[in-house]
Parts: C-alpha cells; sequence; structure tokens
C-alpha cells in the first residue's frame, strides 16, 4: 500500500476568503487533522493577522498567490516598522590624512585672528553620511589666543562632550592641568565669538600608551578624545 502524503487543496468559496493546502497522512489508525476554518486561527497578541493587514483583497483578487508570499511580505512589513531597526545610527571611522587635509583650514578663524594651525596633529571622524568631527591644534605664539586656546574643532554633528552639549559649528578649546597632576581642566569656546560653553575635565589614561597632541577616537573603539595622556569621553547625539 502506498503510505505517501497527499496533498488536498480546498476549493476557493465565497465564505472562504483565501484557499488553504491540507496535508493528510493516511496511515491506518492515525485520526486525520481537522481543518480550522480562517476565523479559529489563533492570533499572537499585539501581532496584526494577514487577514486584518490585507483585508479582502488576497481573497478575493488572488485565490492563487503562492502560499510563501504573504508570510513573506508581512515580515519585511514588520521589519520596516521595527524602531530598533529604523534607530540605527550610522557608523564612524577614523578619517583619512587626504579627508583632514581638506576639511582643516591652514587658518583657523578665531575670534578675529587667522591663526595658522600644524596641519600634523589633526585628528577627526568621519560617518557614512560625510560629518565629521576634526581637530588640530593652533599654533598661537604671537597671537592674543596664546596661553587661552590651545585647539580647534569643526563638528558637523551634535555631540556632547563631558556634559557639554556642542552644535554643529566651528570652535576652540583650550585647558589647564589641576595641582595634583591627574586631570586636565578642558574649556569650549564658539571659535567665532569666543563665547564660553563649558567646561569639563581629562583624566589621565591609564597604562602605557602613545602620547599624542589630539586624537579623536572612533566611538566603537574608545570614543574619547585624547590631548597628550588625557582622556576626554564624548558621546554621539542624534543627527
Amino acid at each position: 500500500m502506498n503510505n505517501r502524503p497527499i496533498l488536498d487543496f480546498k476549493a476557493h468559496s465565497a465564505s472562504q476568503e483565501c484557499w488553504v493546502p491540507l496535508v493528510s497522512f493516511l496511515r491506518p489508525g492515525i485520526p486525520q487533522r481537522p481543518v480550522l476554518p480562517s476565523s479559529a486561527t489563533p492570533q499572537i497578541s499585539g501581532v496584526p493577522s494577514i487577514r486584518h493587514l490585507f483585508g479582502k483583497w488576497v481573497g478575493n483578487h488572488s485565490p492563487k498567490l503562492p502560499t510563501l508570499f504573504v508570510p513573506a511580505l508581512l515580515i519585511a512589513l514588520l521589519s520596516t516598522l521595527n524602531p530598533a531597526a529604523r534607530a540605527q545610527k550610522p557608523t564612524w571611522r577614523q578619517a583619512s590624512d587626504a579627508e583632514l587635509a581638506s576639511l582643516l583650514p591652514a587658518r583657523a578663524p578665531v575670534e578675529r585672528e587667522h591663526i595658522e594651525t600644524e596641519a600634523r596633529t589633526a585628528s577627526g571622524i568621519v560617518n557614512a553620511h560625510g560629518r565629521f568631527i576634526a581637530g588640530v591644534v593652533l599654533l598661537t605664539a604671537g597671537y592674543s589666543a596664546d596661553g587661552k586656546y590651545s585647539h580647534y574643532l569643526i563638528v558637523q554633528a551634535p555631540l556632547r562632550i563631558g556634559g557639554i552639549a556642542i552644535k554643529p559649528g566651528d570652535y576652540v578649546f583650550g585647558w589647564t592641568r589641576n595641582p595634583a597632576g591627574d586631570a586636565l581642566s578642558v574649556h569650549f569656546h564658539e571659535a567665532a565669538t569666543g563665547m564660553l560653553l563649558g567646561t569639563t575635565e581629562a583624566h589621565r589614561i591609564a597604562g602605557p600608551g602613545r602620547i599624542e597632541s589630539l586624537h579623536i577616537w572612533p566611538p566603537s573603539d574608545k570614543a574619547f578624545i585624547q590631548i597628550g595622556r588625557f582622556a576626554l569621553p564624548y558621546e554621539l547625539g542624534e543627527e
């Protein structure tokens, strides 16, 4: 006797909005499962049914719609509604020397002066949208900014440094070492006006490491701005 499964397709009718493939295993002693009507199909709480999403279009206009099409379409729709998928942030990477050279000025506009910058100290990060956060050391000798500012900073994405909210724009910052020598007090200003945005602390980096005049690390790596042996943590905001 041939015991292979037999595929039985229920006919489409006005009382049934879509056809349902039935698989019956005709084996002696094993009762066949009854086919539940579409109204009795269990639903997961909080998840809309296919019937609710697509109405009667599936039943009235496409009785021969492939059975795998509707679940796949539902999954695609739900994935676009997923807030986590929509909230993905762009990836940041270290900016190249060529990118920094094209972005940072040879003479930075600081208040009423144009101060030379030291190109070899330039550092920054860039995201997939071409937004930069980059800085460079200012050569302030002979300028009124000497002793006040040490670095020039270009910000093209919302940023928070040690509790200071920084909007896209051009900035300068300087620092003083605390009496204990284990932290720097860093003050941020608008480059054009010199207006103080706020002051925060950079703490000594534990363990051995390279001393750099400036290094802006990508958030996936260390998420801080390095000044010498000191680190200034930052957080990226929503664009």
